[in-house]
């Protein structure tokens, strides 16, 4: 499967796997051997080539046929990109020396939210 729509991808773009191995970092054999089925990339080598095309790995191995453009992933990237935000980590180190009074409401914010999920 990861070869089927590696090539199709690769195709998409009018690339070719010379020019594709250059970009993701491998030799054009391996893309080559990762086409043919006769080769599967290590686990660094594959999250290049998801990324480059934009597309989840489980995608690349057959595991799904959405290729990651979801609205649930658009969200799911958001989100990281929130929690993962300089920002917001350092409020999170600040917080175990918050007034017991605002980490009264953060955990009432909390529950609303929770109930908001479900």
């Amino acid at each position: 499967m990861l070869g089927t729509r590696l090539k199709a991808l690769r195709n998409e773009r009018k690339l070719t796997q010379k020019q594709l191995a250059e970009k993701i970092n491998v030799t054009h054999v391996s893309i080559s051997g990762y086409e043919s089925g006769n080769r599967t990339p290590d686990t660094d080598t594959l999250q290049r080539i998801a990324d480059f095309f934009k597309v989840s790995t489980d995608y690349l191995l057959g595991r799904t046929d959405n290729p990651g453009n979801s609205q649930e992933d658009k969200d799911e990237a958001e989100f990281q990109a929130f929690a993962n935000d300089p920002e917001l980590q350092r409020w999170y180190r600040e917080l175990p020396k918050s007034k017991e009074e605002d980490l009264r409401m953060l955990r009432s914010m909390w529950e609303v939210i929770k109930k908001e999920i479900k």
